[in-house]
């Protein structure tokens, strides 16, 4: 007689414990301040290698390493890929909003002397500019606590800039500007033509195509100028695998798990976060307005996006 299972005795389902239900909900619960961590930190690890390489050169490294870690992983996983050759021009358009120009104008602006902490400041309004956007294009209703919040983010992006005038770095503000709306295009365009795509197949390709946009401008314009060294090996390795991957993969398992409200409600912390890394990191220091402006955006941005 077989040991493993009796008829006689009813099979016992298995109930974890009160130690591994509450670490499971710890981490569930700190999914998205890693999320947060992990975002900001690329503002950082961005500015770290620009002294090194171009901002196009260092977007083909970052892209192309992603690129090749996720198509590996959906090749392995079995992922499905596009049917129609329109999904792939929709993946291609994404990649091309979200990734070519949002990170390159980002890059550019940190290379002509935008802090890491403005640059999150800047990003962090995402929220509240996909708002608006998908009241404008998708004609989504816009809640007058999020036009309220608009208002408030906006003013306090004023007042740090105030404390800084523009002078000769309007065009890194002008290009960080530039790069949010980037962001907040892709992001709409990937609600409207490719919420059914597969996560894994589809950030393959979004990569892979946004890494042969920019090595196409790169060579011509920065002849792939590397000056390699430690800190820019780990700034690629961190963007490449931690932000473009890690972030991603997080997002993933959030949005599966139902907590992708939770990641916007705490998109609130970026800049501060951004600011934080930027003081440790990069010795970056900003004044009293400055900091009244980031107390201010963040402000706005928890009280729009957050559940009443």
């Amino acid at each position: 007689m077989s040991t493993l299972s009796s008829p006689c005795l009813p099979a016992r389902s298995f109930q974890p414990s009160v130690f591994e239900r509450l670490l499971a909900t710890a981490a569930a619960s700190s999914l998205p301040l890693i999320f947060i961590v992990l975002w900001s930190s690329g503002y950082v690890a961005g500015k770290l290698a620009l002294p090194h390489t171009g901002p196009l050169t260092l977007l083909t490294l970052r892209f192309g390493l992603a690129a090749v870690v996720l198509l590996a992983v959906a090749l392995a996983t079995g992922a499905p890929w596009p049917r129609k050759r329109a999904d792939w021009g929709h993946l291609a358009a994404v990649g091309g909003l979200m990734q070519v120009l949002h990170f390159s104008c980002i890059y550019f602006a940190l290379q002509w002397g935008l802090s890491a902490g403005i640059a999150g400041l800047l990003i962090g309004l995402m929220p509240l500019a996909t708002a608006l956007g998908a009241h404008l294009w998708l004609a989504e209703r816009l809640t007058l606590r999020q036009g309220a919040g608009l208002l408030g983010g906006l003013a306090g992006v004023a007042l740090v800039v105030a404390d800084k005038p523009l002078g000769g770095a309007w065009p890194a503000y002008a290009a960080a500007g530039t790069g949010l709306l980037g962001l907040v295009a892709g992001t709409l365009y990937q609600k409207r033509f490719c919420a059914h795509m597969d996560l894994r197949s589809g950030a393959g390709i979004q990569m892979a195509v946004s890494a042969l946009a920019v090595a196409a401008v790169a060579g011509p314009t920065e002849h792939f100028a590397i000056a390699w060294g430690p800190e820019l090996i780990g700034a690629w390795l961190w963007l490449g695998l931690v932000n473009s991957i890690g972030a991603f993969s997080l997002m993933f398992i959030m949005i599966r798990r139902g907590q992708a409200g939770r990641v916007a409600s705490l998109f609130f912390l970026i800049p501060g976060v951004s600011a934080l890394m930027g003081f440790v990191v990069l010795g970056e220091r900003l004044a009293p307005l400055a900091l009244a402006g980031f107390g201010l955006s963040a402000l706005a941005v928890c009280a729009a996006v957050a559940k009443r």
